[in-house]
């Protein structure tokens, strides 16, 4: 069976939800799927006072090498400035002997992300992530147009053919929404789908 790890980074919840979506789609289509997290790199006094959710629901990935274990990556994280976060480039960045070894060639890979505004970078941030894992040798999946609630103006949504999004407002008070969510599934189940039928 295919095997779908969901990594992802959330100081606030935003991305976890998100990620529990993603894995929920992965899941109906077809896949096995872990949910982890990187650790927190920010000193435990910035995070306090930041306000960053300490009461995760995910499990802290022990080591980048677990990468290798899985057919498929989708990585999550908020949006840093038009970029991901320190946290998610810090983890990645360890993964140079999985690069070297070429351990990701040919796997697939996803991102999806959060930011505060709708013009708040959710591409550049997931071009950021996307920048990883074709370097990793990976096959990218999008939110494709199949996902038709990404489109239309009747209501603020994330959404990018780039991977799914949500929209978190600049206090965090908004939650991903029923449409940015299913946005998400979708994203999750194309991932399965492409991966177990490159590796059936």
């Amino acid at each position: 069976m295919t095997k779908v790890l969901v990594l992802y980074y959330s100081s606030y919840g935003h991305m976890s939800q998100m990620a529990d979506a993603v894995a929920e789609g992965a899941r109906s289509g077809g896949a096995t799927v872990d949910i982890l997290r990187v650790p927190e790199t920010a000193p435990a006094e910035v995070a306090q006072a930041a306000g960053f959710k300490s009461d995760h629901t995910h499990a802290v990935i022990e080591s980048v090498e677990r990468l290798a274990d899985y057919d498929a990556i989708v990585i999550g994280s908020p949006t840093r400035f038009g970029r991901m976060s320190s946290q998610m480039a810090s983890f990645l960045d360890q993964a140079g002997g999985l690069w070297f070894r070429g351990a990701l060639n040919g796997k697939v890979g996803a991102a999806f992300t959060s930011t505060a505004s709708q013009h708040g970078g959710q591409e550049t941030t997931l071009f950021s992530l996307i920048t990883n894992l074709l370097h990793f040798g990976m096959t990218v999946v999008g939110l494709d147009y199949g996902f038709a609630g990404q489109m239309g103006v009747d209501e603020v949504k994330g959404g990018s053919p780039y991977g799914a999004t949500t929209i978190a407002d600049g206090d965090g008070s908004r939650m991903p929404s029923a449409v940015e969510l299913d946005g998400a599934r979708y994203q999750g189940k194309r991932v399965a789908e492409t991966a177990t039928r490159l590796f059936a």
